[in-house]
């Protein structure tokens, strides 16, 4: 039970009723209509912009239709007030039977209650993370990758069909240079001194692994072998080694992606995927053969003062044409992502989710460009651009590591601090701003530390389980009627405040998934956490206010139904962001 989708029905049967509707049926939009919570709870409960968007098209003034509207909900038994504010907003407050309703479904859901269907099963594709396979996932990956699995769970839990996806960028020149890179330190397991590693080669420690597997494979037999012929061998022997590093990186941040998507799979046959990708593109229309100017600033290394094959996207929402095919026949790099997406809509994706880094804001309107190129403008392709994590230690910045070369590894921060805090933490802003991350302040226990906040929150839920297990031996929670216990216990003005604010998860999942923002969640349990200490709070100071009394059984087991309804909304809303809900902290 959604109360806003119960309200917003409730006022269209209202408006069904009046002549001025049924006179111009037709005509009028109902989709603008909607009820939220007002921004002053002492005006209500519930708020409806009704009479204001549905004024202008029945031709009459928006404080006179709310005040037909008015006449009608007053009707409602289940509600106690209506007001009109304003130019006509209408302001309702329930009763309180209705939130004890409310309550009981609560209850009855659980963990599923905010549950969505607004996705429709509506196939979504979210691509994240995607570092080249080069080394260890850096901090920097961190936050997309927090960022891109939490949204991905919020869209199935919404009720899309989620694909989680990883684009492996396996091709290139800094895979030749990471197969170099491994051959040194093969020579090194061989005893072969290397002294110190050349410029433009990675000098990380994680090779090491990597060049003793080499030496017990092949022996020196990689030694006699021309580059061209050892080259590929080590190549596919790194890659494949650093993707295990990767996912085991990203397994210790509850990462898991459904697909891995390897780049070299786009040039196998001769690069037939891009050549098929640049063909469809020039069927229609999209591709010519030209020159591009110089563009201003530093110039980009697929630029050539030369004809190439270009991609006609100023056309379809770029700045500039970009390069597919060089003057010397060569692929150019965006001619691989043109594959991909072509790849990805050919496998039924309608709707594709890039999670990038600041640092790939120039491509956000090539991409959407492609988009609309590729699907004929059917398809919506999505760009989110995660800002920088600058880490501190009591508000010094943190060294890097020894171990990486030259930068903080994802595992590093997670061995330091646990999952749980990185993965609450790195969502705990919106995306597009920078975050800071400090690795004293997301390990104390207390109100300033969000994570532990939230998950103290549902341990202090499961405590009071055990506190009414002890008072009440006999008690069997699975087989009590909380709502015949709610109907008549559930009344104090404390406690219908915190179910009103359970009731507002369904509306924050449901606009979260919408806008592609799942930093809201994080923020609505950090209030809905706020709400429950709260009123833990007035219990010390109050004792009839306690959640277990022994000398009450119906009046707790209707306040065990309460402090369920929180449990399961900060178990679910935890799931989605991919930390756990401890039922104890210590």
């Amino acid at each position: 039970m959604n109360l806003f989708t119960d309200f917003e029905s409730r006022i269209k049967n209202v408006l069904e009723t009046l002549d001025i509707v049924r006179e111009k049926r037709s005509e009028i939009d109902f989709s603008r209509v909607s009820v939220e919570s007002p921004r002053d709870p002492s005006h209500g409960d519930v708020a409806t912009n009704a009479a204001m968007v549905l004024a202008k098209p029945l031709g009459t003034n928006p404080r006179a239709l709310a005040e037909e509207i008015v006449v009608k909900l007053r009707e409602d038994p289940e509600v106690t007030e209506v007001t009109v504010a304003g130019p006509g907003f209408i302001n309702v407050r329930l009763s309180i039977a209705y939130w004890q309703k409310l309550l009981a479904a609560m209850i009855e859901a659980g963990v599923d209650y905010g549950r969505s269907s607004v996705g429709k099963g509506r196939k979504v594709n979210v691509e994240y993370v995607s570092a080249n396979p080069t080394g260890p996932m850096h901090v920097g990956h961190c936050r997309g990758a927090v960022v891109g699995d939490t949204l991905a769970n919020l869209l199935s839990y919404a009720g899309y069909d989620v694909t989680k996806e990883y684009y492996i960028n396996d091709a290139g020149a800094q895979v030749d240079v990471l197969a170099r890179s491994a051959f040194l330190r093969y020579r090194e397991a061989l005893g072969e001194k290397i002294g110190e590693i050349p410029s433009g080669l990675y000098p990380g420690d994680y090779l090491v692994p990597v060049g003793k597997a080499l030496a017990a494979e092949f022996g020196t037999s990689l030694r006699l072998m021309p580059e061209d012929k050892w080259l590929p061998l080590v190549k596919d022997r790194t890659i494949d080694a650093m993707m295990e590093i990767i996912r085991g990186d990203l397994a210790a941040l509850n990462v898991h992606h459904e697909v891995f998507f390897s780049e070299r799979t786009l040039h196998d046959n001769g690069a037939g995927p891009i050549r098929t990708a640049i063909n469809d593109l020039t069927f229609k229309g999209h591709v010519y053969k030209g020159t591009l100017p110089p563009p201003k600033g530093q110039l980009p290394e697929d630029w050539e003062d030369r004809e190439q094959t270009l991609f006609r996207s100023t056309e379809v929402g770029d700045d500039i044409d970009r390069p597919l095919i060089k003057s010397d026949g060569s692929y150019t790099y965006f001619a691989a992502d043109v594959a991909y997406f072509k790849e990805k809509f050919d496998r039924g994706f309608n709707e594709m989710i890039y999670v990038l880094g600041a640092d790939h804001g120039g491509y956000v309107k090539r991409l959407e460009a492609v988009a609309r190129a590729v699907s004929g403008g059917t398809a919506k392709l999505t760009v989110l651009l995660c800002q920088l994590v600058k880490l501190y230690r009591e508000g010094e910045p943190v060294k890097m590591s020894k171990r990486s070369g030259d930068f903080v590894t994802l595992r590093d921060v997670v061995d330091e601090v646990g999952r749980d805090s990185v993965r609450f933490m790195m969502i705990y802003r919106k995306n597009s701003e920078p975050l800071d991350f400090d690795f004293a302040k997301v390990t104390e226990q207390s109100k300033d530390n969000p994570v532990f906040y939230v998950q103290y929150a549902h341990a202090r839920c499961s405590s009071v389980f055990r506190q009414a297990a002890d008072a009440f031996p006999d008690l069997d929670l699975q087989k009590v009627d909380f709502a015949a216990a709610i109907a008549g216990n559930i009344v104090d003005p404390n406690e219908i405040q915190l179910v009103a604010k359970i009731a507002e998860y369904p509306r924050v999942v449901e606009a979260a998934a919408l806008s592609q923002e799942p930093h809201r969640v994080a923020f609505y349990l950090y209030d809905l956490a706020s709400a429950f200490h709260a009123h833990w709070n007035k219990g010390k100071e109050a004792p009839e206010l306690r959640f277990v009394n022994d000398k009450n059984r119906e009046l707790s087991i209707a306040r065990l139904g309460l402090v369920r309804a929180v449990a399961s909304v900060l178990k679910s809303g935890l799931s989605i962001t991919g930390t756990d809900a401890p039922e104890e902290m210590r």
